[in-house]
């Protein structure tokens, strides 16, 4: 579970140090406060997409941590190699400079924001205010269902197969040409062949000519350079070049050496001398042999770098760019000669694989309704626990509108279909669903889908749009069921949901010294029936005191289960 959240510098949060509980946490405050801050660094430390702008007017950089404990064995502990320390904990830092460049860090070592994001949606489940749109979209309804069904393996197996079929289609369409459109392809490749093969090229041979070039036209200097240094090492012949003096040198110290070991050591250096710059002497001579040239060379060699150029400027950078592109030609014209063999091969591969994709895809539609019935039960039930005990839950399917019934999720169609009231006909969800119904919705899906997750802690950012009255009362008792087994973090406005937290924070905005600042501060029992007072009605009157002591009393004792279920 997140144990403790430090933010700093993040927009007009100078400096925080939230210390969550186990159980259902809530957070309230004005409306501009900041409790939205508060989740943004939480989407930080979750890998989410920042910027720049998130940083304190007058501040170099941001920064987030957030400390977890008691967190289950993950997936992604092991395949990354790091993961709690001896005490259960785990560190997550992320630090936003100036220049827009972030440093995240888990348990000091260093991460990628992708990898961060990775571990963050392991973590913590936020659900926030637009989840509500995305229910409105049926596009993405089948990822729900999916998500619900455990459909992975299923899926991945009829992707792979869709993708043979694609893959097989684009193959023939290629071939798929008209006689006159063949003849015309197979001149050209016909002609880019026999232009190619022609040169004979060969790899490397542009840098082979251009610097042999490079020699021939400056063949003179390096000849005097070479020969100089030849006369140098071997004194040409007069013989007074290095090799003889270093040799003469040689045996002086070695006829001395028979009295002293110094001179005999020295004279053993000498002579090592001697070979290499005997050694030395090949070399240059070697050297000296590649400058000779023919006349007209030159001029071959300027001929030959002039037709690769050519070459290079139509069909690729480097000879080994235009050698690949002759090998594509031959392919390509082999493909077109023997296209009536390949299409027949490709037909009978492409039955095969169409056969076996629509398989794959029955088996993931058979997996997706039974998912589905059990997901409408689950939907149901829980919306009669959030005050809609009449509604009707249903998903509906249809065949895929797509070439062979089929595209790259599957071959249904999958939309959400609701009935509020008695009576009523099941219809999409954006036709019907209000404000207070979408919430609940939304509340109860995510409630089913976590149940399917390791994720230990689940946010919910304002779930309680559209919500009021006895449904308030409903959504709060279900907000504190689900906190039971994973820490619950609520960001809300009703003081119903807010009565009903294990612990109550109040976000805060102020001013000093001319700047404007959030205090996020944790509610002793008093504090929190001043600030139900005010969600309730804005002022702390006596009435207003006295309907908050109400609900702090009526939530007590439902969670101590003194209170019966209404």
């Amino acid at each position: 579970m997140l144990s403790l959240l430090h933010i700093e510098n993040i927009a007009v949060i100078s400096q925080a140090d939230i210390t969550f509980d186990k159980g259902f946490n809530v957070l309230t405050g004005e409306t501009g406060a900041g409790k939205s801050i508060v989740i943004d660094a939480i989407g930080a430390i979750m890998g989410e997409r920042t910027s720049r702008d998130l940083i304190r007017t007058g501040a170099k950089s941001a920064r987030v941590s957030a400390l977890f404990r008691n967190l289950p064995p993950l997936p992604w502990f092991e395949e990354q190699g790091v993961g709690p320390d001896e005490n259960g904990e785990l560190l997550i830092e992320r630090a936003i400079q100036g220049d827009g460049k972030n440093v995240c860090r888990v348990n000091g070592r260093p991460l990628l924001v992708t990898q961060l994001r990775e571990l963050g949606c392991q973590l913590v489940n936020v659900h926030g205010q637009h989840d509500g749109q995305q229910l409105l979209d049926e596009e993405c309804h089948l990822g729900y269902l999916d998500s619900f069904g455990g459909t992975e393996e299923n899926l991945s197996a009829f992707s792979a197969a869709y993708a043979q079929v694609r893959e097989l289609r684009r193959e023939l369409e290629r071939l798929q040409m008209d006689d006159g459109e063949k003849a015309r392809r197979m001149d050209t490749l016909t002609y880019q062949i026999e232009e190619l093969e022609r040169a004979q090229l060969r790899e490397g041979e542009d840098e082979e000519l251009s610097q042999r070039r490079e020699v021939l036209r400056n063949a003179e200097r390096l000849t005097d350079a070479v020969d100089g240094a030849w006369q140098a090492l071997t004194g040409g012949e007069d013989g007074e070049g290095a090799v003889s003096l270093l040799m003469e040198a040689k045996n002086h110290l070695a006829q001395g050496g028979r009295y002293s070991g110094d001179l005999k050591e020295l004279s053993e250096k000498a002579e090592q001398l001697r070979c290499d710059v005997d050694d030395l002497a090949e070399l240059v001579r070697d050297l000296r042999g590649t400058l000779d040239f023919y006349p007209g060379e030159l001029d071959e060699i300027e001929e030959r770098l002039d037709l690769l150029y050519r070459l290079k400027k139509k069909y690729g950078s480097s000879a080994e760019e235009v050698l690949a592109y002759l090998d594509k030609c031959r392919e390509e014209l082999d493909a077109i000669q023997f296209s009536e063999d390949r299409m027949a091969r490709l037909d009978k591969e492409l039955e095969k694989a169409l056969k076996k994709a629509v398989e794959q895809g029955k088996a993931l539609s058979i997996q997706r309704h039974r998912a589905a019935e059990e997901l409408a039960g689950r939907i149901q039930s829980e919306l009669k626990q959030l005050d809609m005990p009449r509604v009707r839950f249903q998903v509906e399917f249809a065949p895929k509108d797509a070439p062979d019934g089929m595209d790259a999720t599957g071959m249904d169609t999958v939309r959400f279909l609701m009935s509020a009231n008695v009576g009523e006909a099941l219809k999409p969800i954006n036709k019907i669903a209000s404000g207070g119904e979408l919430s609940r919705i939304m509340l109860a899906l995510k409630n089913v889908l976590a149940e399917t997750e390791q994720v230990s802690t689940l946010i919910f950012d304002e779930v309680d749009t559209g919500v009021s009255g006895r449904a308030a009362v409903k959504v709060a008792r279900k907000l504190f069921e689900v906190s039971k087994g994973r820490q619950v973090l609520c960001v809300t406005h009703l003081p119903q949901i807010a009565a009903m937290g294990d612990v109550h924070f109040s976000v805060e905005k102020g001013e000093a010294d001319g700047r404007t600042f959030t205090r996020v501060e944790r509610l002793d029992r008093a504090q929190r029936r001043e600030e139900l007072a005010r969600l309730s009605g804005g002022q702390t009157t006596a009435v207003m005191l006295e309907g908050a002591e109400e609900l702090l009393s009526t939530a007590e004792q439902y969670k101590t289960g003194a209170l019966a279920e209404s």
